[in-house]
């Protein structure tokens, strides 16, 4: 019996950071071992917002690569792939743009949340606007049937599912299956500001590659209680990112529970609990940077990776091309 297909992946705008690892990555090393998974290097996407640098898209490719070996992604489970290699992907969103309408596309939340938060509302780039299109022709194009994704992303599911249901009424037959989304238990990790979302352009993250001094500077800059002013005050542990990050990265969920309940009586201070999450947090990073640095040494194998796991995505995709033109019934040589 043949594994689900999962597809996944992260636009390639600059190394990885602890909050990819809580949101995805994590849940990419459990299902490489049971889903065949494709993992989309998503350097065209990431150039619909940095056209003006396309230099930091192209070399964030390997950074990113590096990245998932580093955590454990192993390339013999997971096909890694580069999006711009493989054009059934772009002919498959030009296909569907034909699917779907420009005030569909306007209305859907998560677009109408990114333009606002890259300030486009009066130039949106049309590659930007269409990208739920493009979403629809990576998923369709692998036959993926699970979908990994935060909860601000199910509007992106939903618009794929109402894109495949039109292309199947059109064909008059079942030609595509419709997509489940799997969204993670655990919420979104913030950034050590206390902001909402991690981010790597914000500056309030921390790599998967962070040196042990960015380590021990981030979280000393942790936003946590502002109204702990004395060690012996009560302190608040909601909206506290400390103890955000101790519940995702702690194994021992005991110790977690143990320090919030002393943390709400008094008694504990936030540096004294900072100092606790950094060294949780040095252990965690060290073997990942230790293993990033030694691959780096190889680059060569890096990019035979990469070339052999785009080569198989193009086969696939390809094929799923062709059976989508055809099940459409479009004109053949």
């Amino acid at each position: 019996m043949s594994h689900p297909i999962i597809l996944t992946g992260d636009r390639t705008t600059g190394p990885l950071h602890l909050g990819h690892y809580a949101g995805s990555l994590r849940n990419r090393l459990k299902y490489q071992d049971t889903h065949r998974q494709f993992v989309l290097l998503a350097d065209t996407q990431a150039l619909t917002d940095n056209i003006g640098n396309i230099g930091k898209v192209r070399e964030s490719v390997l950074d990113v690569v590096l990245d998932y070996l580093a955590i454990g992604i192993d390339p013999c489970k997971t096909t890694i792939c580069v999006q711009s290699h493989l054009p059934a992907l772009a002919e498959l969103s030009l296909l569907y743009l034909n699917f779907v309408s420009v005030g569909r596309l306007q209305r859907n939340p998560t677009v109408k949340e990114e333009v606002r938060a890259r300030d486009f509302e009066n130039s949106i780039p049309a590659g930007f606007l269409c990208y739920p299109a493009a979403q629809a022709a990576d998923i369709t194009a692998f036959r993926a049937t699970l979908v990994p994704v935060g909860e601000d992303q199910i509007p992106m599911i939903e618009q794929t599912n109402e894109i495949i249901r039109r292309v199947n009424a059109v064909a008059g037959h079942p030609l595509l299956e419709e997509i489940e989304a799997i969204v993670p238990k655990a919420g979104r990790l913030p950034g050590v500001d206390g902001a909402s979302k991690m981010s790597k352009s914000a500056g309030n993250a921390i790599k998967l590659s962070a040196s042990p001094a960015e380590i021990s500077a981030a979280v000393n800059a942790m936003y946590t209680d502002p109204n702990h002013l004395r060690v012996q005050d009560p302190g608040q542990v909601e909206g506290n990112v400390v103890f955000t990050y101790l519940e995702a990265f702690h194994d021992d969920a005991e110790e977690v529970e143990a320090l919030k309940a002393h943390y709400r009586r008094g008694g504990l201070g936030d540096v004294t609990l900072k100092k606790r999450l950094a060294a949780i947090l040095q252990d965690f990073l060290e073997p990942i940077r230790d293993r990033r640095a030694q691959l780096e040494q190889d680059p060569d194998y890096i990019r035979d990776i990469v070339r052999d796991g785009t080569q198989t995505a193009r086969n696939l995709t390809e094929q799923t091309k062709s059976e989508i033109y055809d099940g459409l019934g479009l004109f053949r040589l």
